[in-house]
């Protein structure tokens, strides 16, 4: 697994859903704001403690996500 540095998951935060820094922003909001098309300025002046690294850090983290695959155990 790559290291993410911003990328924490904690079961007592957001349910154990992947958050910026420990924050109450999920990756997934960061990627949806981003896929509604709205800008890296947009979104920092919105939730004015993220940074840009964050947003970044948080795109990676789902390219990452989507690289994984689940493989089915067979039953022994």
């Amino acid at each position: 697994m790559p290291q993410f540095k911003r990328i924490t998951v904690d079961p007592d935060v957001m349910g154990g859903k992947p958050c910026i820094r420990g924050l109450r922003v999920t990756v997934a909001t960061v990627i949806g704001l981003m896929a509604q098309g709205h800008s890296t300025e947009r979104i920092l002046k919105a939730y004015p403690y993220l940074e840009a690294d964050d947003l970044k850090e948080a795109l990676a983290f789902a390219a990452w996500r989507m690289l994984e695959s689940e493989v089915p155990l067979s039953a022994a």
